[in-house]
Order: structure tokens, then C-alpha cells, then sequence
């Protein structure tokens, strides 16, 4: 007997713009993780600091709950 797991899809997607309390960036994945979706979401980069830049953007781990659409998104159904 094969057990199914009904996983919704996630909410966000590959390259969706996003904001969380930390600013705004853009999905580049999404992991399945116990019931809920994780995402890798690219933070923009800011204006470049007076000392220069060491790195690329940073990648941060979010949960769905902790992300939002920005206010100017607008969902088409």
C-alpha cells in the first residue's frame, strides 16, 4: 500500500518579488519542510556602503509565515 502526503503548493514562487521584515528580495527556492514551505529568498542589495562592498546579496532562510507580498503587488486571479 503507497501512503500519499498531500502537500499544498507553495505559496510563493521561483522569482516573486517578496518583503519580510527584514526588506525585500526575490524567491529562489522552496523546500517542503513538516507540513509547512521554507524558502531561499535573495535579499536586494542596498545602496553601496561608503566602505565598499565584500559580498554578493545574502540568501536568507524564511519561513511562509514570515513572508509577505509587497503592497504594490497586485494578484490577478
Amino acid at each position: 500500500m503507497i501512503a500519499a502526503i498531500d502537500q499544498a503548493r507553495p505559496k510563493f514562487g521561483k522569482g516573486q518579488q517578496v518583503e519580510f521584515i527584514g526588506g525585500l528580495g526575490t524567491i529562489i527556492q522552496s523546500h517542503p519542510n513538516s507540513g509547512n514551505w521554507s524558502y531561499l529568498v535573495e535579499m536586494e542589495m542596498g545602496s553601496e556602503p561608503e566602505m565598499g562592498r565584500i559580498g554578493y546579496e545574502t540568501t536568507i532562510l524564511l519561513f511562509e509565515a514570515d513572508i509577505i507580498l509587497p503592497e504594490d503587488y497586485s494578484i490577478v486571479a
